[in-house]
């Protein structure tokens, strides 16, 4: 034993020492060791030695050459000391290759992710990359691994547009803001589809590929479109000879063929969110008669059901505690005529702006009487202007309100609301109330207001500067023992500011010093707060029924390290933190349904390349994020999903393929377009829509 020491002390005391191979190597029969050294190594791994084998044998390789060195009795010894020596040399190389690999892959995934506008996951391997360049070179690859090139179209397709402009189109992600805000729908946009709508398309597969990774939802629309599509979707009539003529038949063959796309899938309801405007300020239905007319249509759709806004500043508009219902009776018993599901929202919010449709209604009078005096009852960014869009979170336990707090003012409407329809409850005509928590009824601070001048995609700003807000920042700053740091950042930039152009949100910027994560953790545990704290009532007013929270899209900025706009509206979701999970603890605690509001997909490079977007990564995140914690989970289109791409990318996402948990979404709410480009749909896409998310009732499970 002493002699091995001794071996391998000389060994490190010549760094320079070859790894060549010797003559020695290759021959049989090693040199004998020292008798210690022998001694040693046939007492340590065979006690008891075996005969001598006589008979010639095969010389053995490898592996089997180090075993039979190993049980040779005669000159018992291990390999030599140079051959080890290069295989753990061998290994080491190997490693380093790996890891140099390694690197190289990681390299070339965040160029074609920045660069290029692959969406590709973070964890993604080589066999990504290469779907994805195939894919974009105009290849089918299947979720196998089979890949070939597309097949030439058929004669009567022949004047279909370039395949690769739609492929390039359709590795693209939607980088417009989301916003909540409905649009009427008039009942006649409807009657367009009419009843021939239902025979004009089904489902179409359009040869969507699997995914080969988490975050790679990218989808190869083949060649299945035809001139129909580009008329149905321009600004002419959605019933003019365009849409409806010969090559609609051109159409409805390709949707025939590909009718195996969704059924046999999961039932994904659907709920078709009615215009803004049917109820006046007044509390009154305004055209009872249009409102049969649309039902009639949505349910000839095959609609699941509807969902309505009671809003706060109508039923209790001029005095406190004095609520008004009489026009939502009304509209309720006509659903109820209809047999067709109702979702309630309880919105505590304003409503109005640019693609309102002249539509406004505000908080209610009385509480707008008391910010006059009190305006710090709203919230407030840095230059101190305020924001009446909804009531600051910081005064929930603030006796402000005529001698009530924010959430005692809506616990009592949810409990008038819960008393006044009790027989809707009763017979189950309700199947969800959905819970305003923020502007436009979304769990978010009013950070990226329009009316505060934002625009997209700047980053927003904070909203915690009103008197209460920063008395709780005081309170946590004390308590950390830094009261100093009572301050919002001085640095974050404005509305329309981008991250790297401020100190806060840059790369290695103030966001992730001791301070912008001591503020940060503050900023967001009071929207969790809120949301723990309006929630406990709300199960307690609608004890039995299921409660929604809307979780808005934030997706501009997805791509940089601090994801600033993510962290102005609330959500602590930087790359080195995932932001939603405590939030999502928080609904899971309620057991509260998550509606995500999936973003549009109309985009451009720049677009994209401005913005640093990633819709796709933003809506995985969440998504998956939900499900993990056992959330169940609703979805609602963004106001740009109205095409055919925007529709089967839909379905794609309420029922992913091969999860491994067969994870789906619960229902789907469908948000009316804006007038302005309500007539630029092909209505026939909504009922193939729907008929897809509904998939094949007989073999799907509810």
């Amino acid at each position: 034993m002493k002699g091995k020491m001794n071996s391998k002390a000389n060994s490190m005391n010549h760094p320079d020492h070859s790894f060549i191979a010797t003559p020695q190597d290759l021959d049989p029969q090693p040199p004998p060791l020292p008798q210690s050294a022998s001694a040693a190594t046939t007492q340590r791994y065979h006690p008891q030695p075996h005969p001598v084998q006589t008979q010639p044998t095969r010389r053995p390789r490898g592996f089997a050459a180090t075993m039979s060195n190993n049980t040779n009795t005669t000159t018992t010894s291990t390999a030599p000391p140079k051959s080890r020596k290069e295989r753990e040399k061998e290994k080491e190389r190997t490693k380093l290759r790996e890891r140099h690999r390694r690197a190289i892959t990681s390299r070339m995934l965040a160029g074609l992710r920045q660069y290029g506008n692959f969406p590709l996951a973070a964890r993604a391997d080589m066999n990504d990359v290469l779907a994805a360049l195939a894919r974009e070179a105009g290849w089918i690859v299947e979720i196998d691994g089979t890949t070939y090139r597309q097949s030439p179209p058929p004669p009567p397709a022949a004047n279909l547009p370039n395949i690769n402009h739609y492929n390039n189109n359709t590795s693209n992600m939607g980088a417009y803001p989301v916003r909540s805000v409905e649009s009427p729908l008039s009942s006649s946009s409807w009657k367009n589809c009419s009843t021939r709508s239902s025979v004009d398309c089904q489902p179409s597969d359009l040869r969507n590929n699997e995914t080969l990774s988490p975050a790679s939802l990218d989808s190869v629309v083949v060649a299945e479109r035809d001139t129909k599509f580009d008329k149905c979707t321009s600004a002419s009539a959605i019933d003019s000879p365009e849409c409806f003529g010969a090559e609609q038949i051109v159409q409805d063959i390709h949707c025939g063929e590909h009718r195996s796309g969704f059924p046999g899938t999961f039932y994904v309801p659907v709920y078709v969110r009615l215009a803004t405007g049917l109820i006046d300020n007044f509390c009154q239905l305004v055209d009872p008669e249009g409102i049969k007319d649309e039902l009639q249509h949505l349910k000839s759709l095959g609609v699941d059901g509807v969902v309505v806004d009671c809003w706060w500043g109508i039923v209790e508009g001029w005095n406190p505690q004095k609520y008004k219902w009489s026009g939502y009776r009304q509209l309720f018993d006509i659903i109820r005529e209809f047999d067709i599901k109702l979702q309630v929202v309880m919105s505590f919010h304003e409503y109005g702006g640019n693609d309102s449709g002249g539509i406004y209604i505000t908080l209610p009078q009385w509480v707008l009487e008391i910010g006059k005096s009190n305006q710090d009852i709203y919230f407030t960014d840095r230059e101190g202007r305020r924001n009446t869009e909804c009531l600051s979170w910081s005064i929930d336990k603030e006796r402000v309100l005529r001698g009530r707090t924010g959430i005692e003012v809506y616990f009592d409407f949810m409990r008038s609301f819960r008393t006044e329809f009790d027989d809707l409850f009763a017979h189950g005509l309700i199947s969800a109330v959905e819970i305003g928590l923020g502007a436009s009824g979304e769990l978010k601070y009013p950070s990226f207001s329009e009316r505060m001048g934002w625009r997209y995609p700047g980053i927003g700003e904070f909203q915690c500067y009103d008197k209460y807000s920063l008395q709780n920042l005081l309170k946590a700053a004390k308590l950390r023992g830094h009261s100093f740091w009572a301050r919002g950042p001085d640095n974050a930039g404005y509305y329309n500011s981008k991250p790297h152009e401020t100190g806060f949100f840059c790369e290695r910027g103030d966001y992730d010093s001791y301070y912008g994560r001591f503020f940060l953790h503050w900023y967001t545990q009071v929207l969790i707060d809120h949301a723990d704290n309006v929630l406990s009532l709300a199960n307690l007013a609608f004890e039995g029924t299921q409660i929604v929270v809307k979780i808005p899209a934030v997706y501009w900025w997805y791509k940089t390290t601090s994801h600033a706009a993510e962290l102005t509206a609330g959500y602590y979701n930087p790359t080195n933190q995932d932001g939603y999970s405590p939030v999502f603890e928080v609904l899971k605690k309620h057991s509260v349904t998550m509606k995500f509001v999936v973003p549009g997909l109309q985009v451009t490079y720049h677009e994209i390349d401005d913005s640093l977007s990633d819709p796709e990564g933003l809506s995985w995140q969440v998504l998956n994020s939900a499900w993990e914690r056992g959330l169940t989970v609703a979805g609602q289109n963004a106001q740009s999903c109205y095409d055919r791409d925007g529709f089967t990318r839909l379905v794609e996402i309420a029922k992913p393929k091969n999860h491994p948990d067969r994870c789906h979404l619960s229902f789907f709410i469908f948000q009316q377009p804006f007038p302005s480009i309500e007539r630029t749909i092909c209505f026939s896409d909504i009922d193939c829509f729907i008929k897809s998310m509904h998939g094949d009732q007989s073999n799907s499970e509810s």
